[in-house]
């Protein structure tokens, strides 16, 4: 029996994690849960798995919470720090981190040094402190099991091959617009945006899907999770979802991970890891019913996956600049503030203004800088949106 911590409960990889508890109640005991502001939703997780402590960011609604356990004898943090004092109060087996976005990144650094297995389902932490991060698993010896399926179907294929891996082939559906002619992307609109053909996410992570920013942050996620040159880093369009990721091995070989589109497989592998559980569900997985087509991307069509690729290239506070202009843009896409192509646009000049003042270099960065840079850009990421703004 593993007790467990997910962080981000409420959220699409958080609401996976816990139907993989529901699935293996012999196997996970759900110990804590952490959420930024959905109480109903907390609360109802509460009722069915009944964790030790809950946390919630939000003080507008910890009172409601806290009222609603009374008596049920669950501990309550609250308060922007939360998930991290979760962190630190309830011993567990294995944390996942599982919050969205540049939000995740102390959480996620708090569960790195808790001594706790990390699932690592937040890509942003590596991306914006992937040496930070990985010094504090060292540092507190833990275990880092990536979440993202192209990450752990990568982390399964080395396994076995430590030291013979040559190349990191990261596979991409392409999202929903593959196939889009390029000149009407200025009328593309969130609702057809947020429509995956393959995969069921979040709002922020299908709009990266769309613009394939997020294969650009798993180009830099995959170089300091496997100690991989970026040259050796590539990405290829698989729209049938089906291979994960492969790793080529330097006698030319290829090693390729296969299964359903559904987050869950890679969600418990985080968990039960080293050990893999019983789940029948692979069994409605025919081989004979896929179909594998590969291509490589159009850099005119994604041109976030270059703009991704510079800054993690160039270093320093570049990458958390790219993941905060990013979460700017796309809130301004959704918000109706600017069109669809505006969203490399503004993370391309935002990074262009950061590299012009030096933010560029050493990626050893500490976590005051890191904050100060994504203050940064979010500043001058409005003020470029207000620049491309829908007239």
């Amino acid at each position: 029996m593993k007790r467990v911590a997910i962080l981000g409960s409420t959220g699409s990889i958080g609401l996976q994690a816990l139907d993989v508890a529901r699935r293996h109640p012999e196997q996970i005991e759900v110990a804590a849960l952490a959420v930024g502001s959905r109480a109903q939703a907390l609360l109802g997780q509460v009722n069915e798995f009944h964790p030790e402590a809950v946390a919630i960011a939000d003080e507008c609604v910890a009172d409601t919470v806290r009222d609603s356990l009374e008596g049920l004898g669950v501990h309550v943090l609250s308060g922007p720090s939360a998930a991290e004092d979760l962190v630190r109060h309830v011993k567990v087996d294995t944390i996942l981190s599982a919050i969205s976005g540049f939000s995740g990144l102390g959480p996620t650094l708090a569960a790195a040094a808790s001594g706790a297995d990390l699932a690592l389902a937040n890509k942003e932490s590596v991306v914006c402190a992937g040496p930070l991060l990985l010094d504090e698993i060292a540092r507190s010896g833990s275990s880092l099991v990536p979440v993202d399926s192209e990450h752990s179907a990568i982390f399964q294929c080395i396994h076995g091959d430590e030291g013979w891996v040559d190349r990191l082939v990261i596979t991409a559906s392409g999202g929903p617009f593959l196939d889009r002619a390029l000149h009407s992307f200025d009328a593309v609109t969130p609702s057809q945006a947020l429509a995956h053909p393959r995969w069921e996410m979040g709002a922020k992570i299908s709009i990266d899907s769309a613009t394939m920013m997020n294969k650009g942050l798993e180009i830099i996620e995959a170089r300091w999770l496997f100690d991989m040159d970026f040259d050796l880093i590539d990405v290829v369009i698989h729209p049938e979802s089906v291979v994960h990721s492969l790793v080529q091995l330097r006698d030319g070989s290829l090693k390729a991970h296969l299964g359903p589109t559904d987050m869950r497989y890679a969600i418990m592998y985080g968990f039960s890891h080293p050990e893999r559980w019983q789940d029948p569900g692979y069994r409605d997985f025919r081989l004979a019913e896929q179909s594998l087509t590969f291509s490589d991307p159009d850099p005119e069509r994604f041109p976030c996956l270059s703009i991704a690729r510079a800054a993690g290239e160039e270093g320093g506070l570049l990458p958390t600049v790219l993941v905060s202009a990013d979460e700017v843009a796309v809130r301004a896409f959704l918000d109706g503030d600017i069109r669809f192509p505006g969203i490399a646009r503004v993370v391309e000049e935002t990074l262009e203004r950061a590299s012009g003042a030096g933010m560029g270099g050493n990626p050893r960065r500490e976590p005051e800088e890191i904050l100060r840079a994504d203050e940064w850009a979010r500043k001058h990421a409005r003020s470029i949106v207000a620049m491309h703004a829908v007239q």
